[in-house]
C-alpha cells in the first residue's frame, strides 16, 4: 500500500515493498516464521466487541514487527465490506442474476475502496462455490449452478478488489456446498465430476489473477479441505501453476500440523493445530523446515508484489464509505438483478390506473438483506419494500398488513387498485448455520478444538424446504381472492417452488436480498422506471424430486456430474423456469446467428433487436454443445454471455468468442485434458430454453 493513502494500514511502507524475500526469510526464526503462519488475536477482539463479526480488522497471518513486515488485516465479504457503516449490496446470487461481469467489477472495485478506508489489505469477498441444490443454506454468498458463469462473476470482483491493492480471497476450495454438515461431510466426486464442474471456476478466478486461497471446512473423498495434498499441492500448485498463498477457513479449517506439507500456508484465526505444535514438529522431523519457508515465502511474495503497486486514488478517506456513488452502484445492482419470472401484461403498473397498493407480508416491512453469518453487513440504513413504495406513491397509497391477520390483509385488498404479496426468507431460515451466536470459540479456553455456543434457536442453515411457508401461501390466496391484480415478489437467495401458487399471481418477480437500495429498486420496477433485466443463476424446477440427493445431516455424500440445467437437458425433464430465464417490459428477437473459428477461439455474432416500445437490457447467452462420441457430455454448457442495453426498435450485433481450450473434456485415464474433433452445435439467446441454432466443425 502506499505511504500516501489516507486511512492506510499503519503496516504500510516503501521500506517493505523494498524488501527482498530471501533476505526476510534469512533473518526470520523458526518461531517467527511459524507466527506469521497463522491469525492472532481473533478470540480476545471478538469477545471484547461483543462478538460482532467484522467489527475491526481480523490478524490473519503474517506480520512480523522487527522487520517491518505488515500483517494480512482481514475482512470478509461478499454483501459489501463487514464492517459498521459499509455499503450493502444485494447478495452474491442476486448479483449473479445480472450477468454483468462489468457491474461485478465495480462492485468489487467498491469493496476494495472500503476496505481500504477502514484499515483492511485483505478481503474474502470472492465466494464461488458451485450451487448444486437450492436447499443449500448458503446459496446466497455465490453466483449460481454454473462452473463458466461463475468463474467470470468471481474474476470480475476478485479483480475490481485488487484493482486497489487489497490481497482477494477465493473461497471456498473446494466442493462446499452444504451448510449444516459442512465440518463432517466426506464429498466424493470422480476425476470428471471434480475437474469439468467443481473446480474450473477456480481456475478461472486464479488464471485471472487472484492471490489468494481459502480452503473449505468439508473432507473431500476421505480428507480435510485444509490438509488435502491433492487440492492443494497436486492440482492447485502442479497442475494450475498458482503461486499465491493458501490460508484455512475460521476455526476447524485444519486439524493436523501435516496440513502444511500438504500445502496449507495460513491457519485462520489463530494457531490451535500449528503454532507450537509445529514448531515441536519441525524439531522432531516430521515437518521439514524448507515447508516452513516455503509458506512463508509463497505469504511474503504476495504482500511485497501488492505493496509495490501504485495505488489508484490518491487516499482512501472514511468519507468514501456508502458514500453517494457508492449507493448509486447499489441501487443500479438491485435494478439489474430482479427476475421477472411471469408477467400476463399486469406490469409495469400504469401510475394513472395504479394509485394505491395493498402491500402485504412481514417481509416488505424488514430490513432483510440476506443472512447474520460472516457475510453479514451493518449499512447506514436498509430501504425496505414498504418504505421505498411509500417514499415513490405518498405514505397514504400503501396499505400495509400481512399473514398474521388475513382479515386485515384483504381488507388492504379490497381497498387497493392493485395487490403485491412480498414473500420468502430471512436469515433465521436460511444462511450461515449459527448455534446461536457466530461466537467461534471467542467463549471457550483455548483448546484445540472450539466449538461455537449453543442456542435453543439456533438460525440459518441449510433449508427443509424449498417451498413457501403456509401462512405466506395462504397470504398470497387471500390476495387473490380480492380480484385485484396480484404481483408476487420473492425474497430468497436460491430457488423457491412455486406450483401451489402460482396460478393466482398475475406476475412473480424474483428480488432476492436485494441490498440497502432494494425498496427503491422495487417501486422503480413496479412501475416502469426501469425494466427487470435480471436472469436466473440457476434453475427452477416443478418437482423437488428433480434436484439431485440432498442430505443436510449427511457425514458422507456423491457429487455426481450431473446438475442443474446439464441435468434437467439430460434426463427430458421441463423445469418451471429455466436456467438463464427472465422477462422484461419488453421483447428481444435474434437472428443471423454467425460462427468460425479464429485461431484458438471460436469467434460468435448474432444480431440481436429490441422488439418492443420500451427501452430495456438483454442478457445474450452463447451454449455450446459438444459432439459427445469420446466420453458422455452436457446437452449444451453456457461458455459465454454479454449484455446489451437497446432502445425500442434498435438492432445491435452482439459479439462474442469462446476459447477452444474451455471445450475440453477431462480423461480420467490419463488424468489430462482433451479436444474431441467433430461438430459442435453452438445456440445463442435470452434463456438457455428459448434458443437459436448453427454448427461448427472442430
Amino acid at each position: 500500500m502506499a505511504e500516501s493513502s489516507d486511512n492506510t494500514p499503519s503496516h504500510a511502507g516503501a521500506s517493505f515493498a523494498a524488501s527482498d524475500v530471501d533476505t526476510l526469510l534469512g533473518a526470520l526464526t523458526l518461531a517467527e516464521k511459524v507466527d506469521m503462519m497463522s491469525g492472532h488475536g481473533f478470540f480476545d477482539a471478538l469477545a471484547e466487541d461483543d462478538r460482532v463479526w467484522g467489527a475491526r480488522p481480523y490478524r490473519a497471518g503474517s506480520g512480523n514487527d522487527r522487520l517491518g513486515i505488515p500483517p494480512l488485516l482481514f475482512t470478509d465479504g461478499p454483501r459489501g465490506v463487514t464492517r459498521t457503516g459499509s455499503t450493502c449490496f444485494p447478495c452474491t446470487m442476486a448479483r449473479g442474476a445480472t450477468f454483468d461481469a462489468d457491474l461485478e467489477l465495480r462492485v468489487g472495485e467498491v469493496m476494495g475502496i472500503e476496505a481500504r478506508a477502514q484499515g483492511c489489505n485483505f478481503s474474502g469477498a470472492v465466494c464461488i462455490n458451485l450451487l448444486r441444490h437450492p436447499a443449500w443454506g448458503r446459496a446466497q454468498e455465490t453466483y449460481g449452478e454454473d462452473p463458466w458463469h461463475l468463474g467470470v462473476m468471481g474474476a470480475a470482483m476478485g479483480t475490481g478488489i485488487q484493482t486497489h491493492n487489497i490481497i482477494a480471497t477465493v473461497k471456498h476450495f473446494a466442493l462446499n456446498s452444504m451448510e449444516n454438515a459442512r465440518f463432517k461431510v466426506d464429498v466424493r466426486a470422480d476425476e470428471r465430476t471434480l475437474h469439468e464442474v467443481y473446480l474450473p471456476h477456480f481456475k478461472h478466478c486464479l488464471d485471472a489473477g487472484i492471490a489468494s486461497v481459502m480452503t473449505a471446512y468439508n473432507k473431500v473423498n476421505g480428507e480435510y479441505c485444509g490438509q488435502d495434498r491433492v487440492l492443494l499441492t497436486d492440482i492447485l500448485r502442479d497442475e494450475w501453476k498458482f503461486d499465491g498463498f493458501v490460508h484455512s477457513d475460521w476455526v476447524r479449517g485444519v486439524y493436523k500440523v501435516y496440513g502444511v506439507s500438504a500445502g496449507l500456508d495460513i491457519e485462520n484465526p489463530e494457531p490451535l493445530i500449528l503454532g507450537e505444535k509445529l514448531v515441536t514438529a519441525v524439531a522432531d522431523g516430521l515437518v521439514e523446515p524448507y515447508v516452513v519457508d516455503r509458506a512463508c515465502r509463497r505469504i511474503l511474495r504476495t504482500q511485497i508484489r501488492f505493496a509495490r503497486m501504485q495505488d489508484p486514488l490518491p487516499a482512501y478517506p472514511a468519507d468514501r464509505i456508502a458514500c453517494a456513488d457508492h449507493r448509486a452502484l447499489a441501487l443500479e445492482a438491485a435494478e439489474k438483478c430482479a427476475v421477472l419470472l411471469e408477467n400476463d401484461g399486469v406490469l409495469p403498473f400504469a401510475p394513472d390506473r395504479v394509485k394505491r397498493i395493498a402491500l402485504l407480508g412481514r417481509i416488505a416491512a424488514m430490513e432483510n438483506t440476506g443472512d447474520n453469518g460472516s457475510s453479514r453487513v451493518r449499512p447506514p440504513y436498509v430501504v425496505t419494500h414498504l418504505e421505498g413504495l411509500r417514499r415513490a406513491l405518498g405514505e397514504d397509497a400503501v396499505l400495509h398488513a400481512d399473514e398474521s391477520d388475513l382479515d386485515a390483509a384483504r381488507q388492504a385488498a379490497d381497498q387497493a387498485d392493485a395487490v403485491v404479496v412480498v414473500v420468502g426468507y430471512t436469515a433465521k431460515e436460511e444462511g450461515e448455520y449459527i448455534m446461536g451466536d457466530i461466537a467461534l470459540g471467542a467463549d471457550q479456553n483455548r483448546g484445540p478444538s472450539p466449538r461455537p455456543s449453543l442456542s435453543p434457536t439456533p438460525i440459518g442453515g441449510d433449508r427443509l424446504s424449498l417451498d413457501l411457508p403456509d401462512d405466506q401461501i395462504a397470504l398470497i390466496h387471500a390476495a387473490a381472492d380480492s380480484g385485484k391484480p396480484v404481483v408476487v415478489v420473492i425474497v430468497a437467495g436460491s430457488a423457491v417452488m412455486v406450483e401451489s401458487w402460482r396460478d393466482r399471481a398475475n406476475a412473480i418477480l424474483l428480488g432476492f436480498y436485494a441490498g440497502m437500495e432494494g425498496g427503491t429498486a422495487f417501486a422503480n420496477l413496479l412501475f416502469g422506471k426501469v425494466s427487470p433485466s435480471g436472469k436466473l443463476p440457476f434453475t427452477v424446477a416443478r418437482d423437488a424430486a428433480d434436484y439431485p440427493y440432498f442430505d443436510r445431516d449427511a457425514t458422507q455424500i456423491d457429487y455426481g456430474y450431473w446438475h442443474g440445467y446439464t441435468k434437467f437437458d439430460r434426463e427430458e425433464l421441463t423445469p418451471r423456469y429455466a436456467f438463464g430465464h427472465g422477462l422484461s417490459y419488453s421483447r428481444f428477437g435474434y437472428r443471423a446467428l454467425k460462427a468460425h473459428r479464429n485461431g484458438n477461439a471460436i469467434d460468435v455474432a448474432v444480431t440481436v433487436t429490441n422488439e418492443g416500445d420500451v427501452a430495456a437490457q438483454e442478457v445474450v447467452q452463447l451454449y455450446i454443445g459438444c459432439p459427445g462420441r469420446e466420453a458422455e457430455r452436457p446437452v449444451k454448457l453456457l461458455r459465454a454471455f454479454d449484455r446489451v442495453a437497446l432502445q425500442p426498435g434498435e438492432a445491435r450485433i452482439v459479439r462474442l468468442s469462446v476459447g477452444i481450450d474451455t471445450l475440453r473434456w477431462r480423461n480420467p485415464d490419463r488424468h489430462t485434458w482433451q479436444l474431441e474433433h467433430g461438430d459442435y452445435r453452438l445456440f445463442v439467446g435470452g434463456s438457455s430454453d428459448q434458443l437459436i441454432e448453427t454448427g461448427i466443425a472442430l
